[in-house]
């Protein structure tokens, strides 16, 4: 049915035609009809909805025009007022809101090329991603500043205070302080201009900064409208699709690829209201359900369980919401079964799609996901490609395993700085290497199986091993350090920690974390530690003997519940 359906609405003249565009030699398929950069996409749909409301942020709530007038004006205050020019890199570094929204609608609207920190990083932390890509300008709430200050980091860039919980000219009005305003002209974009860098998880060692033109962008979040658009129409004949505004709870956060491409900019083309929500709380997600009637909500694996877990479910109406949709770790098959029970007549989905491809990859959606619980679903059609690929290059027999690799106009240019990480990132006819390990099978589903990249995935937030061990490698009185992951029942899995000090050396646990709590952020902080009198055991490399010890230490937690 979404086959028949997406031949039909990608028929010239209709919603989904396609053309082409080449890159790495290959014609990629592309969306005839988009716009061909992000600035024009805000334009064109805030004008198409422009009296529908759009941001709900506590008291604040602003329509789809409202929320444009507002960038409008603050994009006119950094052109005139802070010299913003096409090109330049400008930092957002906050947590969640309306007016980190309308900002980065500004600074792409300036020319600029708005550059997402991570709100959860340190100090050093961000210090390190701004000076990797050389923003010019960091625009940040109090907290993160304070971070920022007390890292003592020259990092180059100038620090601009923001408000949240404000009306966006007054909370976002230091962008207004030098002139400029509405009339103030603005660059015009093309579709291979930069428009973004997302950093990446960090799952190869420090995180890098992925940035993507406008086209990509663009194209990425058009995928995510044509998958939107199928489904609604299947929904509407099955007589499941809600008739009142699509509205989605904002639980994730802004600075990561599920938030930025799938679940805002999707919302400007279907008219979709979005209700932030600070802080993640399972009973506070379903308050805001039942009171701003949400229809679709997004999450790492863990906040869909655990609203459909909680003992005050059954206290709120959540049947507005028909779609419950995940991404970053997969779902226990006993979770996707036990959601549906928990939603009626609504659905759990799943994606996968990482920041190089801005979020683009698979689908796996109702009736089929029940189907195939443990499958991310099929390639996105019909734009995406997914090859299953060996070390070569080559595509492996149907059924076999191999690298997942995606290939699309969606996809990410490079790593900012980083020639040689962009060149291993990608095969000569344009695949990027995911470094995940999978096959497909004889549906075309994927099945993710392993993990090339030695990372722990805690509730969807992708930890590098490495980065951590770094960190605990700088205290002077460690020796030797291991890290990897713990199954854990809330989170799928959490860091655990072997180490052991310098001889004549001592450093308890707790001093250890104390130590590592300004230079790592709390989702990467240890969770299970042991301490060893001798040094760990090696292979016959000479390495630590990672898979033993991680065996060893998960059988012990399995074993003690």
């Amino acid at each position: 049915m979404i086959d028949e359906t997406l031949g039909v609405m990608t028929q010239p003249g209709q919603l989904l035609e396609l053309s082409s565009v080449n890159k790495y030699g290959v014609d990629m398929p592309i969306f005839k009809n988009a716009p061909s950069n992000v600035s024009d996409f805000f334009a064109f749909f805030c004008m198409q909805h422009a009296d529908k409301e759009f941001l709900v942020d506590g008291d604040i709530r602003l329509t789809f025009k409202e929320t444009y007038a507002a960038a409008r004006v603050l994009a006119g205050g950094l052109v005139a007022g802070h010299g913003v020019k096409k090109g330049d890199r400008i930092g957002i570094a906050a947590r969640n809101s309306a007016n980190w929204i309308i900002l980065d609608m500004a600074i792409t609207m300036a020319g600029g090329v708005s550059t997402k920190l991570n709100g959860w990083w340190q100090g050093d932390e961000l210090a390190d991603g701004i000076e990797d890509v050389g923003c010019s300008i960091v625009f940040a709430d109090a907290q993160r500043a304070a971070r920022l200050s007390e890292s003592g980091r020259d990092h180059g860039a100038e620090v601009i205070l923001f408000d949240h919980d404000l009306p966006p000219l007054e909370g976002l009005k230091a962008c207004l302080e030098k002139g400029g305003d509405a009339e103030t002209p603005l660059p015009q974009m093309g579709p291979e201009d930069n428009a973004t860098i997302l950093f990446t998880s960090g799952s190869t060692g420090r995180s890098k900064g992925a940035y993507a033109e406008h086209r990509a962008v663009v194209q990425g979040a058009m995928s995510f409208v044509g998958a939107f658009a199928v489904m609604a129409h299947l929904m509407e004949k099955a007589g499941t699709l809600p008739d009142i505004q699509p509205t989605a709870l904002v639980a994730v956060p802004l600075f990561h690829v599920t938030a930025s491409v799938p679940l805002v900019l999707v919302s400007y083309a279907i008219g979709r209201k979005l209700v932030m929500q600070k802080k993640w709380d399972a009973e506070e997600a379903m308050r805001l359900i039942e009171k701003e009637k949400v229809t679709y909500f997004v999450g790492v694996p863990l906040m869909s369980m655990e609203i459909y877990a909680h003992p005050k479910v059954n206290d709120y109406d959540l049947s507005t919401c028909v779609s419950m949709a995940a991404g970053g770790a997969p779902r226990p098959v006993e979770h996707v079964k036990r959601i549906k029970e928990g939603m009626g007549k609504g659905f759990p989905l799943i994606g996968y799609g990482l920041t190089e491809t801005n979020g683009v990859g698979c689908s796996n959606q109702n009736e089929n996901y029940l189907a195939k619980p443990d499958s991310t679903g099929r390639a996105t059609p019909p734009i995406v490609d997914v090859g299953i690929l060996d070390d070569d290059g080559n595509k492996v027999p149907q059924g076999e395993r191999g690298e997942v690799c995606i290939r699309s106009s969606a996809n990410f240019t490079g790593y900012w700085n980083n020639e040689q990480a962009t060149k291993d990132a990608f095969t000569d006819d344009g695949y990027f290497r995911t470094g995940d390990i999978g096959y497909l099978d004889e549906d075309g589903y994927l099945f993710i199986v392993d993990r090339k990249k030695e990372i722990i995935i805690r509730g969807g937030e992708n930890i590098s091993c490495q980065e951590v061990e770094a960190a605990i490698y700088s205290h002077t009185s460690v020796a030797e350090a291991c890290i990897f992951g713990v199954e854990d029942e809330r989170f799928g899995e959490v860091p655990g920690l072997v180490y052991h000090v310098k001889d004549g050396e001592t450093l308890p646990q707790d001093e250890l974390m104390e130590f590592l709590k300004d230079k790592l952020a709390p989702f990467k902080m240890p969770v299970h530690i042991w301490q060893y009198d001798e040094p760990l055991p090696k292979l016959g490399t000479a390495k630590i003997a990672k898979i033993v010890l991680a065996k060893k230490h998960r059988e012990m937690l399995a074993a003690t519940g």
